[in-house]
């Protein structure tokens, strides 16, 4: 208990030296900056500010036409095979009885 009052009277000391040189105030404060100044590159004014635009237009390709994931059936006779694999089997239950 000692200390634990020790420490509270210690950080009540601590406070009050902060706030009588805060009141005092200093006739030169001092400021601290966090990043440097922005600064031009070297250069700058013949270079272009922005990439050039991209030579794809997003479109999808006309070449190639979509194909389906699971082909017809006359398509896997001649040997093309599906994309996926085949779904799972339906799992059902005996139905709950009442009681």
């Amino acid at each position: 208990m000692l200390f634990a009052c020790a420490m509270v009277a210690a950080g009540v000391a601590i406070s009050a030296v902060s706030l009588a040189q805060l009141k005092a105030g200093n006739p030169h404060p001092q400021m601290a900056q966090a990043t440097q100044p922005l600064q031009s590159t070297p250069g700058a004014e013949t270079k272009p500010s922005a990439p050039a635009e991209p030579s794809t237009t997003g479109a999808r390709p006309t070449e190639v036409p979509p194909q389906p994931a699971r082909p017809d059936a006359e398509a896997q006779k001649a040997g093309a095979t599906p994309a996926l694999p085949p779904a799972p089997a339906e799992k059902t239950a005996a139905p709950i009885k009442d009681r």
